[in-house]
């Protein structure tokens, strides 16, 4: 390899979300970037598998995006799969027994936008809405800055400042936060928490608007090979990443199962169970953002497909209050009038010993009391896909351990030309896929700057509406 190519040349293990928005980033730079990614298709977790017993392409979880995930918009927007996102500005919640609320925007300016539906949902009584609305105006006047004094509390301690009763607590505030922060209440650091209703539901109208997929995950990514092909870099799908060459300063390249990919930096963009094993006792000791890396705790995702031989659900989606299931997606119905439901369980530690058969019990019990014009109907078919290891775990102490994307703001020692991506790293955000891809464009942008190019960083956050800031003080 000729030294100017080698030059340019960056290895990025990993092909989900974090690994193809770098590799995207340092492609538009001029950079030519090789992910190497060890599975046959692209996305990481927020992608497709085949199903062995029908061969059916399916989702491995329902990932989904808000208004504020500005930097996962702008990306899909790079793959030229916006199209393929359909937006939803109304939500539907029930508690069950088929009574269902709404919450949807309505005249107001923000952070007050969605307070008339608000107050029309029957999923609480008075006494409950003003509890819930005593404490949104309490984060509605929280500043950024003291946002983060609560880094280190749960938000089950914020709420408990706020006086919330327990009911409130399990049929709102846990629901919300257990879907977009895969943690409950009681172990969620009170930032992440307070973060997705500041910048999800109250900063401005357009935030809390949510965008499904209207195809399978793996094909929002097929174009992703071909764009970075034309951009003068490489993707090997089906290569195993064996470990990172380390020189004693600097990184050189990464040892696959198919040979050495040299290369003048390396991106990783892997979780960190799996840095952890591509990485020497060298490296560790070389660079500070690699220790602790199996003290990282996790949480698990359950998602179970359902295929019924007839339409029960109207919704394109419905959140279950006070239900084991959080979510229920509508993901329509094929040729033969077969309706095909997603649940999806977020934080599901409990979930994990269960047999498939014990799950499909617990899920259509749910079922049932969210859709009881579909009692007693069994699925013709179903999947149950766990992911154990589905998201790191946004605990209070979790702030500290996760690292830099760059060896310049690391707080320690750091291997000059090795970069991090994922959405497990410091990016501010829960574990969500607008994190991942901020992940991977910070590290592009690090690779860039320590070069001396000029690179554009992170997309700028939805700007908060007139009253929002007037009502922070800003």
């Amino acid at each position: 390899m000729a030294a100017g190519t080698r030059d340019k040349t960056v290895a990025v293990i990993g092909g989900g979300l974090a690994g193809l928005a770098a590799a995207l980033r340092l492609a538009d730079a001029g950079y030519r970037p090789i992910v190497i990614e060890s599975r046959k298709m692209l996305g990481g977790r927020a992608t497709s598998v085949v199903d062995p017993r029908n061969n059916e392409v399916i989702d491995n979880c329902q990932h989904v995006l808000l208004g504020c995930c500005t930097n996962l918009i702008d990306f899909y927007d790079r793959l030229g799969v916006l199209d393929e996102i359909q937006w939803h500005r109304t939500l539907y919640w029930t508690r069950g027994h088929g009574e269902v609320s709404t919450l949807k925007a309505g005249w107001l300016p923000a952070p007050f936008h969605l307070t008339p539906s608000f107050l029309r949902l029957k999923l609480f009584d008075f006494v409950q809405r003003r509890h819930i609305a005593r404490a949104m105006w309490r984060i509605i006047r929280l500043g950024p800055g003291q946002r983060h004094a609560w880094a280190g509390r749960t938000f089950a301690e914020f709420l408990e400042s706020c006086h919330q009763p327990e009911t409130v607590v399990r049929g709102f505030w846990d629901v919300i936060v257990t879907s977009s922060c895969n943690v409950d209440v009681h172990r969620v650091g009170a930032a992440y928490a307070l973060q997705v209703f500041q910048q999800g539901f109250l900063e401005h109208r357009w935030s809390y608007t949510m965008g499904l997929a209207t195809v399978p995950l793996v094909n929002l990514y097929d174009a992703a090979g071909d764009v970075l092909r034309d951009a003068g870099g490489t993707v090997q799908l089906g290569t195993s990443a064996r470990s990172i060459s380390f020189g004693g300063r600097r990184v050189n390249g990464v040892v696959t199962a198919d040979g050495f990919v040299e290369a003048a930096a390396v991106v990783s963009a892997v979780p960190f169970d799996r840095l952890d094993k591509l990485v020497s006792r060298t490296m560790r000791e070389a660079d500070g953002r690699l220790q602790g890396l199996d003290q990282i705790q996790v949480s698990p995702i359950l998602g179970v497909h359902l295929w019924f031989e007839r339409k029960i659900m109207t919704l394109p989606h419905l959140v279950l209050v006070d239900s084991g299931v959080q979510w229920l997606f509508n993901k329509g119905t094929d040729s033969e009038g077969r309706q095909h439901l997603h649940a999806v369980i977020s934080a599901a530690d409990e979930w994990m010993p269960l047999s498939e058969p014990q799950i499909l019990e617990r899920v259509l019990a749910d079922l049932h009391r969210a859709l009881p014009g579909a009692a007693g109907l069994k699925p013709v078919q179903a999947r149950c896909i766990k992911e154990k290891r589905a998201t790191f775990a946004a605990t209070p102490d979790s702030v500290s351990r996760r690292p830099s994307a760059a060896p310049q703001h690391s707080r320690g020692p750091a291997i000059e030309n090795l970069y991090l991506a994922g959405d497990w790293c410091d990016t501010g955000w829960p574990a969500t896929m607008e994190g991942a891809v901020r992940s991977g464009y910070a590290a592009a942008a690090a690779v860039c700057r320590t070069d001396g190019i000029d690179s554009p960083g992170l997309v700028e956050d939805v700007p908060a509406g007139w009253l929002s800031r007037l009502l922070r003080g800003r």
